[in-house]
């Protein structure tokens, strides 16, 4: 499948289909989105929204959260912020999304399923790293998505002037509901 898309993609650089998507690196919207990896979202949010390239700066992870005020969704957010002139933040779950419920030991034991041996589990562990949290979905999209706002609102590096909002989408139709 690799070499289909770097085939296509061999061919909309010969055609130049890029030229219709060059702009800056600046938002012009001036607003970061965080929201989910979810392969629905993927068309659906920018055109729900309105949004076309250039528009917004969208970062992208699993759940559409922030767990932790240094990992590195918050790292672009304060990149987005300082060095590319954002003045808004969304922070966009979703319907059905697949962290919702996600159990850490079913995960380590799909891991195990794929090779990962009980010895490197047990070295991350040693290494101080709790994977039964760090693996673990979260119970409530709401709730999850209000931590983030929580979280990005009172960073310690985040300036008191940036908005900073939360929503659901509806995975189906795009409808946004604030939270």
């Amino acid at each position: 499948m690799i070499d289909q898309i770097i085939e296509y993609n061999r061919q909309f650089v010969a055609e130049k289909g890029y030229e219709q998507f060059i702009t800056s690196k600046y938002p012009d919207k001036k607003i970061a989105i965080v929201t989910c990896m979810d392969t629905r979202l993927v068309e659906l949010l920018p055109a729900a929204l309105g949004l076309k390239n250039g528009d917004v700066k969208i970062i992208k992870n699993a759940g559409g959260t922030i767990t932790n005020p240094f990992d590195s969704t918050m790292r672009s957010l304060l990149v987005a912020i300082y060095e590319l002139g954002v003045n808004e933040v969304m922070i966009i779950g979703h319907t059905g999304c697949g962290v919702q419920g996600m159990d850490s030991g079913e995960m380590l034991e799909l891991m195990r399923n794929r090779g990962i041996s009980d010895e490197h589990i047990n070295l991350m562990r040693h290494c101080g790293i709790d994977l039964d949290s760090w693996l673990h979905g979260f119970d409530s999209n709401s709730d999850a998505v209000l931590e983030t706002v929580d979280l990005v609102k009172n960073h310690p590096l985040m300036p008191a002037d940036v908005t900073v909002r939360g929503y659901i989408m509806d995975s189906t139709t795009g409808a946004l509901q604030s939270i």
